[in-house]
């Protein structure tokens, strides 16, 4: 799924606000760490500071070793591996060097966010490969209104990784303004499913998103809207969620007002709800956005002659009362 980037703007402004709100947090160690451009090295040599240095990674993945012409290459690679690359180098002119390498300052990869419908929103410095299920239980999971969809935006292309990953994510539009994202469903992270979890990267944007509403309106105990869950909502279950119907609802045609397909215009579905109690007509499974209406039953021929006597006796009554004096008694 491919979203424009006016539209991930409004992502953006929400990480900003977790990242003046939220602390930074350290997934885990260095171990597997793979170095990038802006990341800072120092070594320090046993008995020879001549050969001692600081050198950041350079914009090409090259850093420059003293006494050595050539640069060499430490972007993808871990701290052990660049290490023992270096002390190759130096065993030119030192037997058997004796020094240490240490990862000084990282400004490689930019964090991890996960926010929307988790309970602990915030962005995540990624020291290791982690997963999308790491980061929602480092998230402390999903909340009630949680929805059925888990959506992660890649804002930019992993620094190492397979080709295949990178296909992966690679946008199909052609439009350079898009940004890849991919959307997964939440049962299926739940249930553990490997295509449901795949590996976050730094600078991803993950977004837990919201369940979508319906409303029930008119005769109803509780008029008022109701989170869809993944697991979807039919009608009896909308109903009974906001205490079922009045006594004097019209229950044999409950009108559900639903937005057509890419249009704000609305179809209105006329349901016979005594049917689908008395097992008699299928139940109707509820969309985002729907309007239940139950409307107010209409009134038999009987009871509207009562309501015109009471009415009329009440205004008689009014008229005698108007034109009668009164006096207080003490």
């Amino acid at each position: 799924m491919k979203q424009s980037i006016f539209t991930f703007l409004s992502i953006i402004f929400a990480v900003s606000a977790i990242a003046a709100q939220e602390p930074t947090v350290n997934m885990s160690l260095a171990k597997g760490y793979l170095l990038g451009p802006g990341d800072e090295v120092t070594v320090k040599v046993l008995g020879e500071p001549q050969f001692d240095f600081v050198a950041t990674i350079d914009e090409n993945g090259a850093i420059e070793v003293p006494f050595f012409e050539q640069p060499i290459i430490a972007k993808c690679k871990t701290e052990r591996e660049l290490r023992t690359e270096v002390a190759t180098l130096l065993g030119k002119y030192l037997r058997s060097p004796q020094m240490s390498l240490r990862i000084t300052d990282r400004k490689s990869r930019p964090p991890a966010t996960i926010y929307g419908e988790v309970r602990t929103p915030q962005q995540v410095v990624m020291m290791r490969r982690a997963t999308l299920v790491e980061l929602l239980a480092f998230s402390g999971g999903v909340t009630e209104d949680a929805g059925g969809v888990i959506q992660i935006f890649r804002t930019q292309p992993p620094m190492c990784s397979d080709t295949g990953s990178d296909n992966y994510w690679a946008s199909t539009s052609g439009d350079p303004l898009d940004v890849p994202s991919r959307t997964y469903s939440l049962s299926s992270v739940q249930m553990g499913r490997e295509d449901a979890n795949p590996e976050v990267v730094p600078g991803d944007v993950i977004v837990v998103h919201k369940a979508s509403p319906v409303y029930i309106t008119g005769e109803v105990a509780q008029p008022q809207g109701i989170y869809l869950k993944e697991r979807g909502l039919t009608l009896t279950e909308a109903i009974a969620k906001v205490g079922g119907v009045r006594r004097e609802s019209r229950t044999k045609e409950i009108k559900i007002y639903r937005q057509k397909p890419n249009s704000k215009d609305r179809e209105i579905i006329a349901v016979n709800y005594d049917l689908i109690k008395r097992g008699e007509q299928k139940d109707v499974v509820l969309e985002p956005y729907d309007i239940v209406e139950v409307d107010k039953a209409k009134d038999s021929i009987a009871q509207t002659i009562l309501k015109v006597a009471v009415g009329a006796g009440r205004s008689v009554v009014s008229s005698v009362s108007g034109g009668v004096g009164y006096r207080i008694l003490y």
